[in-house]
């Protein structure tokens, strides 16, 4: 409760300081589209790519994927569909987990301790 207090102290500090807020959003907003963060599936047939604010950059996949999505058989498209689905919402979750720590960690610098919820921030 204690550390309750202090972060909510150090935030209506910072409230008083709308120049040093803007400047840790702005910080925040250029370290997350600079991670990156890398997922995959189908052992690696498979490899998405997403930035900390959540964008797919980037999608990989292995030559007999792509014969398998270009074919005629429905259930092979359908295979690697879900495998692209699989390989995205894994990079999704690494991505966010790297992105609840720097949000963390910018939060510590602005004297913000441990703030209560900020690891549910990302969803």
């Amino acid at each position: 409760m204690l550390d309750n207090l202090k972060a909510m102290s150090a935030l209506a500090g910072l409230m008083k300081s709308k120049e040093a807020l803007k400047g840790a959003a702005e910080r925040m907003k250029q370290r997350l589209s600079d991670l990156r963060a890398a997922g995959g599936s189908g052992g690696g047939a498979v490899r998405a790519t997403m930035s900390g604010d959540m964008k797919l950059i980037g999608l990989h996949l292995d030559p007999p994927v792509c014969m398998a999505l270009a074919s005629n058989d429905a259930q092979s498209r359908q295979q690697v569909q879900q495998l692209i689905v699989e390989a995205v919402n894994n990079a999704s979750d690494i991505a966010k987990a790297m992105a609840q720590r720097e949000m963390a960690k910018e939060a510590e610098a602005l004297g913000l301790g441990s703030m209560p919820g900020l690891e549910n921030l990302l969803g």
